[in-house]
């Protein structure tokens, strides 16, 4: 294989694992009805006027399977981290008790369960996307350096082998989402 097939290669390979992260940052972020710290991630918080992650200002930790704990650095932050939480939007109820905020996860309904299945198919697509079209860019520079005089076999070789490369790294999308589907609908 050329040099210049492997740079190919290794670059589609690259944008593949790159979509596969975003996959399970974004599979992180739907919650399954279970406390988590990482609920919270994307939180800003006005900290003194400027915008701060909210892991950056207080320590979030789980106390049991239905509540987070958000313990602030500095009690005057109780009330900025309380706003934020609400103002994020996240379906939580912060309760500021002047030490720290409680957070109690209420248990998903069937409904519920049902759209956090969906939004979970949705990003598995979105990674598929990624995979796709980080294969057609791959194999479009193969044509390209195949009218630039890369024989014809070892061309056809390194299209096979991202095809291979996606269709493992597809199987991976699936695994994910069959793994965030089934933590979803356990009640």
């Amino acid at each position: 294989m050329s040099e210049d097939v492997q740079l190919i290669m290794d670059m589609a390979k690259d944008a593949m694992d790159k979509a596969i992260q975003h996959l399970e940052a974004e599979l992180i972020k739907i919650r399954a009805g279970k406390a988590n710290p990482s609920m919270l991630e994307g939180v800003m918080v006005d900290y003194y006027g400027t915008r701060a992650p909210i892991n950056q200002v207080a320590n979030i930790n789980t106390q049991d399977a239905r509540s987070l704990v958000v313990q602030p650095w500095e009690k005057s932050m109780l009330t900025p981290i309380e706003k934020a939480i609400q103002a994020a939007n996240l379906g939580l109820n912060p309760q500021n008790d002047g030490v720290i905020i409680r957070i109690l996860v209420p248990p998903l309904t069937e409904e519920r369960r049902k759209e956090l299945v969906k939004k979970a198919k949705s990003e598995a697509e979105d990674a598929k996307i990624g995979l796709r079209s980080a294969r057609k860019e791959a194999i479009d520079e193969i044509k390209k350096l195949q009218k630039d005089g890369l024989p014809e076999d070892e061309a056809k070789d390194a299209e096979t082998k991202i095809q291979q490369l996606t269709d493992s790294y597809s199987e991976k999308c699936d695994k994910h989402l069959a793994l965030k589907e089934k933590e979803i609908l356990t009640v």
